[in-house]
């Protein structure tokens, strides 16, 4: 068998990975020289290392954030100098998600919820864990448009199952009658067996009023903050720095 013909061999065995470096690998072998069991160890590592990066990609693509390229690396925390540093890096570390825990995030518009939320989904991601991103008016209207198709289990299955579900943006757009029940459902069927991580601009003593129902926000709370961490973001707005207009030079 020649190189060509293995090549061919090893894409219809789906390792795309050794089949993409084999004539490197063999340029190796000649050259350093390599023993077998080494040139194998370098084609199975090669293949593996391929796999992993193909799955996390695709599991990025699942995740269906927003804005993707958040990071903590690309975070201001000197805009916001009280904010709990600690807290978002040990959420980051992703210890909360192995012990299904829920994270709740509050803030003014503009004050890093959505950008650090994202940013820890891509840190559980990073962790081996599946992560799934929807702002809440986003995540109820699947769910609206799961029952007109009659497929309301099964979506809801992929919301309560799902290791990180980040629910983003509560309060930021009017919400259907349903959102109390619905938004409680998914809370309670996840409650200490997967994590939630919910961020909001309007302060939990509004969430009655906001979701037109308190007994239902109150269960809610309750079991978010049994084993929850609340991070305060605020009070400025990194939105409105950037769009103010610059100072006159002469003051």
């Amino acid at each position: 068998m020649n190189v060509v013909e293995l090549d061919r061999a090893l894409r219809q065995l789906r390792l795309g990975g050794m089949a993409a470096v084999l004539e490197t690998r063999l340029l190796q072998a000649q050259a350093e020289p390599m023993p077998p069991i080494d040139f194998l160890s370098c084609l199975v590592a090669d293949e593996l290392n391929r796999r992993g990066d193909r799955l996390l990609e695709r599991r990025k693509k699942q995740a269906a954030f927003r804005d993707p390229n958040k990071s903590l690396d690309n975070f201001d925390f000197s805009f916001n100098p009280k904010m709990n540093r600690s807290l978002v890096f040990d959420l980051a570390s992703t210890a909360f998600v192995a012990r299904h825990e829920d994270a709740l995030f509050l803030g003014p518009p503009g004050s890093g919820k959505s950008h650090l939320a994202q940013a820890i989904g891509q840190a559980t991601i990073q962790q081996g864990y599946r992560v799934l991103y929807r702002e809440a008016h986003q995540l109820l209207e699947d769910l609206a448009e799961a029952n007109l198709d009659g497929a309301r289990r099964e979506q809801m299955e992929l919301f309560i199952t799902v290791p990180l579900l980040i629910i983003d943006d509560l309060g930021m757009r009017k919400l259907p009658a349903t959102a109390a029940e619905d938004l409680l459902e998914i809370i309670m069927r996840r409650y200490e067996h997967a994590s939630t991580l919910l961020t909001s601009n309007r302060p939990v003593d509004d969430w009655g009023k906001l979701l037109g129902d308190s007994a239902a926000v109150t269960a809610m709370l309750d079991r978010l903050l049994h084993h929850g961490h609340v991070l305060k973001c605020g009070p400025r707005s990194w939105r409105t720095k950037t769009n103010l207009p610059p100072k006159d030079s002469a003051e």
